[in-house]
């Protein structure tokens, strides 16, 4: 009897794996991306541009035959496109130009789509500098990372620039932080990240919650290792949504992180600075509780933040607490997107009627007392929980049950808010 897997290759992937298209390093290139993925295969692209559109691309890999079949495949999508279109070619459109690989080895798709997107935008960002610092080629005549400041030495010179020419490819910049642990911040901040992808943006979800990391978790990436390209960090990328977090670099979740402020700086600037985030439309930045060291730091680098998503329950102990987040923001001239009440009642995963638990309406008590926006109310469901323990962001997986809907209101009103176009909602 065949095995499994031969019954479902299909024709293409034999022909793909056997006679790989592409095949080889070239000599003429633009753009060069390599990448170890979490199975040990590491591949090669490179990417010849011209005027905009690839001309060239080919591949390398140390890997099986679905490996040699996704990244052949993945040259013939790429060829003749758009750079930019090229760099969007996803691990679906892989599999299904492959017709389908076994699910044991569909991570091959994903590994060649993006070190092909990797590529891409590494000759996105050779064609904008032109050989150039990327700061120098920047349109920004105001950006203050082309002067040095009084007393700067070198390295924080150079420093300064590297980190700039990151946030000067980031379009918006949301922060969710909350003055309260405990109150579903890291839920909102992963749900508004998968909505605004879910609208056709591309977003970057930075976790800076040093001491408690929980959005590998929540998005089932504990187990996925980071890897870097010409001494870049690249970000776990999800289609259209790319993902930093500390609980990346951890051996054990069960490691404790011990850090004084200096440090909790320092590693939230490379974040930033080393990091390839490419280009944004957004990025989502998870703060944990406080007003303490991680949201300053993140304020001070950002330097220009376009709003803040500050998250509450209905209990007043945690009111109490989001007002300060409130001060905080205006104290460093953060603008205050709203504030969103979280577990506000319970929802039946059956009917849906809402029947509250705690007292209700802290949120909007506060939104009103603070003179800022209230952007909704999001009910205790435990399919969230579910969802979160999965590694699944729950307005994807739900997408038609109640409590998603009121969250997709809130991220409307915080796309307004923030001025991100949304299909449908103008420019």
């Amino acid at each position: 009897m065949d095995s499994p897997e031969r019954q479902v290759v299909s024709p293409t992937v034999i022909e793909h794996a056997q006679s790989p298209q592409n095949h080889g390093p070239l000599a003429d290139f633009s753009g060069h991306a390599r990448i170890t993925g979490p199975c040990g295969d590491t591949m090669e692209f490179w990417v010849l541009e011209r005027d905009g559109s690839v001309e060239r691309t080919s591949f390398i890999t140390d890997g099986c035959g679905p490996s040699l079949a996704s990244g052949s495949m993945a040259t013939c999508l790429a060829q003749g496109k758009p750079l930019t279109q090229a760099a969007e070619i996803g691990q679906k459109d892989i599999l299904a130009a492959l017709g389908g690989l076994p699910p044991e080895v569909e991570h091959c798709a994903l590994l060649a789509a993006n070190t092909l997107s990797a590529a891409c935008e590494d000759a996105a960002r050779r064609a904008r500098s032109d050989g150039k610092p990327e700061c120098e080629s920047c349109s920004d005549t105001s950006c203050t990372a082309r002067r040095r400041l009084d007393g700067e030495t070198d390295q924080a010179f150079a420093e300064r620039r590297q980190l700039q020419a990151k946030l000067c490819r980031i379009h918006k910049k949301i922060l969710v932080l909350s003055g309260k642990g405990g109150v579903g911040k890291s839920t909102v901040a992963v749900n508004l990240a998968a909505a605004l992808v879910l609208a056709g943006r591309k977003v970057g979800l930075l976790d800076v919650d040093i001491h408690g990391p929980s959005v590998p978790t929540m998005l089932g990436l504990e187990a996925v290792p980071l890897q870097e390209i010409g001494g870049e960090i690249l970000p776990l990328q999800m289609g259209n949504l790319k993902v930093l977090s500390l609980g990346f670099f951890l051996r054990s979740p069960d490691d404790a992180v011990i850090w004084r402020g200096p440090m909790k700086m320092k590693a939230i600037q490379q974040f930033l600075q080393d990091v390839a985030w490419g280009d944004l439309d957004v990025l989502v930045v998870d703060s944990p509780p406080g007003t303490g060291d991680e949201p300053l730091s993140v304020c001070q680098l950002l330097g220009k933040v376009d709003g803040a998503v500050v998250v509450t329950t209905p209990q007043k102990v945690a009111a109490v607490d989001v007002r300060k987040s409130i001060s905080f923001c205006r104290r460093l001239g953060v603008p205050v997107l709203g504030v969103v009440e979280n577990m506000s009642g319970f929802a039946c995963p059956r009917c849906g009627e809402v029947t509250p638990v705690f007292r209700s309406g802290g949120g909007r008590r506060i939104a009103e007392d603070m003179g800022v926006s209230f952007l909704g109310s999001i009910p205790i469901d435990p399919r969230i929980a579910e969802a979160g323990d999965e590694g699944r962001a729950y307005i994807v997986s739900y997408a038609d049950s109640p409590t998603a809907v009121l969250m997709r209101d809130i991220v409307a009103r915080v796309s307004e808010a923030a001025a991100i176009p949304l299909p449908g909602a103008g420019t």
